[in-house]
């Protein structure tokens, strides 16, 4: 198995699931108030739903130009900035919608061939704040970019899940289903 064969499905099976969870909150609550769970944090010193669900996109889509040796494109540092004000500019649901959409199709594209790398090549993560990660490609898939993308996936359904959004674990996990035993069906 290469990275990308396990990244890949990850990405596009949780972003599209993150697309549910704000459908399922545009649904059950009236519009002002679905767009102001955008706003909503888990704690003070967090980032808000709105960062989150950018997050999220950002995480994928870098991984990819990442493992691919490619520079980040300016549509990703925009990204970026974006989670980073969100707090101040949350967005509609319609444009977080919009962020997702365009993280899917990216991640549709990608190709096998676009980011075959070998597990063992070094990989470095330079942080904003002046930290320096040194890792191989396998320890970064694992250790870093799963593990961030994972973070704020988790953090954007723990949060619609704390503002009564009617979540659970089928939500998460709906691309487990397509596994499902037929017999198991009708027990649902």
């Amino acid at each position: 198995m290469n990275l990308t064969d396990l990244l890949l499905p990850t990405y596009i099976q949780l972003l599209e699931a993150l697309s549910s969870w704000l459908e399922k909150a545009k649904t059950e609550f009236p519009e002002d108030e679905s767009e102001a769970l955008l706003k909503a944090r888990l704690a003070p010193d967090m980032f808000p739903l709105s960062s989150q669900v950018r997050f999220s996109c950002l995480q994928a889509q870098e991984a990819i130009f990442r493992l691919g040796r490619r520079a980040l494109p300016d549509f990703l540092e925009q990204l970026a900035r974006e989670g980073q004000g969100a707090g101040e500019n949350p967005g509609s649901i319609s444009e977080a919608q919009e962020r997702i959409r365009e993280a899917l199709a990216f991640l549709k594209s990608v190709t096998p061939e676009t980011v075959m790398v070998a597990v063992d090549e070094p990989v470095t993560i330079k942080l904003p704040n002046g930290m320096t990660f040194d890792m191989t490609n396998e320890q970064y898939a694992r250790d870093w970019a799963l593990p961030q993308f994972y973070f704020h996936i988790n953090t954007a359904y723990a949060i619609l899940r704390a503002q009564g959004v009617s979540l659970g674990k089928a939500d998460y996990v709906q691309h487990a289903f397509a596994y499902l035993r037929p017999e198991m069906i009708s027990d649902c």
